[in-house]
């Protein structure tokens, strides 16, 4: 998991072009592995790796931690912000279900 663009314990690979950070591949499974968890409806294919990426930005309003969906964009607004803290205006979106946009307080 990466959290605010620092490199994860246990990541090996990146940052990618995203900023995002990586652990090792598991080894590939031998060919007697896939035939082995192959149920008879199945057809053993080439094995592909799936990296799924969710951005969620946590924030406090008052005593309440909230964590909701945002974008690629907003992350890096905060990963920018973030090594010197600085404060962020958040716009979220209908019905306050995710974070829209990330902006530097104007003072």
């Amino acid at each position: 998991m990466n959290r605010n663009g620092l490199k994860p314990p246990g990541a090996v690979v990146g940052p990618n072009d995203r900023g995002l950070w990586w652990t090792t591949l598991p080894p590939r499974p031998s060919v007697d592995e896939v035939e082995q968890r192959k149920r008879p409806q199945d057809e053993a294919g080439k094995p592909e790796l799936v990296k799924d990426v969710k951005y969620e930005l946590t924030y406090e309003v008052g005593n309440t931690q909230n964590t909701l969906p945002t974008n690629y964009e907003v992350y890096r607004q905060v990963v920018k912000a973030y090594p010197q803290r600085t404060p962020l205006e958040l716009t979220l979106g209908v019905n306050d279900n995710s974070v829209e946009k990330a902006e530097p307080v104007s003072k």
